[in-house]
């Protein structure tokens, strides 16, 4: 059943990071230094928090491990969710008990719960990790870090300061397509790469202005927005990634998948833009407060080796898309995306003699998905889960752990902020501030 408690009022909110501190002491920490199956025993007791249909997805697959893991609870500010959770990893686990919870504390009060995956809407994300750092939890928590770079800061202060092992839902770095598709830029085929252009579609996830309504029954709104500003209810609003209260609009939702391939890729993971601009405009989408995201957009990045540039207009092509990753450079151009890659060389040299002299020039080639993962297939999802099991064993740091998540989130959240407020941004990575130019 779930769990009754006030709701959290805003001034409530703001002690949240203490009361977790003080119960610190209550942590389930792993220290087993050992990877691979293990006996029931010895699973990594994890808890769902965001028991909405991506966190049911999420936890499902980590369930496929399930000599290493098993989830001992559901969390969601949402009844009806909570439930759901708890009857799909109940039935997947064959019956275990799994409790319904309302309010994440009482997850992190919980000895029996040595991880937690985080999956409720992004305003949410850096607050529960923050206290379950200072809970002594080990993390996965879903991208992108925030929707803010105040609260993105505040979560890599108090990661670099703990000692938890916290992977962010970046899992295209865990897959085997995109690792070989790396290896094209990374061993050098397009030369130094120029541009990182990223191109994928979407309107933003706005949604047409409707009046408030009564706050559904097992709702608790409050919990809800928590560290957002206070609204009443609409039915939207649970729709959440349009508005700028809760997300990013696309900017920041697959945005940061594709900014982190880019990262990877030009092994640039720790690196901030020094310039960010942008523009967007409402074309299709009547959003009279402008507080969702617009449905046309571009943004660019100038980084010390690169530029980057995102926007959700793409070519339509039945045959291959063009929607994910391209890296062009002197040497030809790579595309990527989870159906596939291609990679399109320069032209040979123009004359006979210089081509008789050259080295055989490489050649093009498109490479489509292939079912590498037999646990998830099209996904690298299973991939990224198992990454992080065997690093909570072995203590090692997983493929995305939170600071290469920062930089990967960075970038989106900056241009999400250039286009709220019409100007360019420089960023300064020493004070982890953002300064309008």
């Amino acid at each position: 059943m779930t769990d009754s408690h006030d709701p959290v009022s805003r001034r409530t909110f703001l002690d949240l990071a203490v009361s977790a501190a003080a119960g610190a002491s209550l942590t389930g920490a792993w220290v087993a230094a050992q990877s691979g199956p293990s006996a029931p025993s010895d699973r990594i007791r994890m808890a769902l928090i965001g028991s909405g249909s991506r966190g049911r997805s999420v936890s499902s697959t980590f369930v496929r491990h399930h000599a290493d893991v098993q989830y001992v609870a559901a969390c969601d500010a949402y009844r009806m969710r909570a439930e759901q959770g708890v009857k799909q990893l109940s039935e997947l686990q064959k019956g275990a008990k799994v409790d319904a919870v309302e309010d994440y504390r009482r997850i992190l009060d919980r000895a029996d719960v040595d991880a937690v995956l985080i999956a409720t809407p992004d305003h949410w994300h850096c607050q529960i990790v923050i206290d379950a750092l200072a809970a002594g939890k080990d993390i996965y928590v879903e991208k992108p870090l925030s929707n803010t770079i105040d609260r993105a800061v505040q979560a890599l202060r108090a990661y670099k300061g703990s000692s938890r092992v916290v992977q962010l839902g970046t899992q295209q770095r865990s897959g085997l397509l995109f690792q070989e598709a790396a290896k094209v830029v990374q061993d050098g085929l397009l030369g130094k790469v120029t541009h990182a252009v990223i191109q994928f579609p979407g309107s933003g996830y706005g949604t047409a202005p409707e009046p408030d309504a009564p706050v559904p029954d097992g709702l608790n709104w409050d919990l809800f927005q928590g560290p957002a500003p206070r609204h009443p209810f609409k039915p939207s609003r649970l729709r959440w990634r349009g508005w700028w209260d809760y997300g990013g609009g696309l900017i920041t939702d697959w945005g940061v998948h594709l900014t982190d391939v880019v990262l990877w890729y030009l092994e640039a993971d720790r690196v901030a833009p020094l310039l960010t601009s942008g523009s967007a405009q409402y074309v299709n989408f009547v959003n009279p407060d402008r507080d969702q995201s617009p449905d046309a957009f571009s943004v660019s990045w100038q980084y010390p080796d690169f530029v980057m540039t995102f926007t959700n207009a793409i070519v339509n092509d039945w045959e291959f898309s063009r929607q994910g990753n391209y890296f062009i450079g002197p040497g030809g151009s790579l595309l990527i995306h989870r159906a596939g890659y291609e990679f399109r060389p320069s032209a040979p040299p123009a004359n006979a003699a210089a081509a008789a002299s050259a080295k055989p020039a490489p050649q093009p080639r498109r490479v489509p998905w292939r079912e590498d993962d037999s646990l998830d297939p099209r996904s690298s999802t299973s991939a990224h889960a198992r990454n992080f099991l065997d690093c909570v064993k072995s203590r090692q740091k997983p493929v995305s752990e939170l600071e290469i998540g920062f930089y990967a989130t960075l970038p989106t959240l900056l241009a999400v902020k250039a286009v709220r407020e019409g100007r360019c941004f420089k960023w300064d990575d020493e004070q982890k501030k953002a300064i309008g130019v």
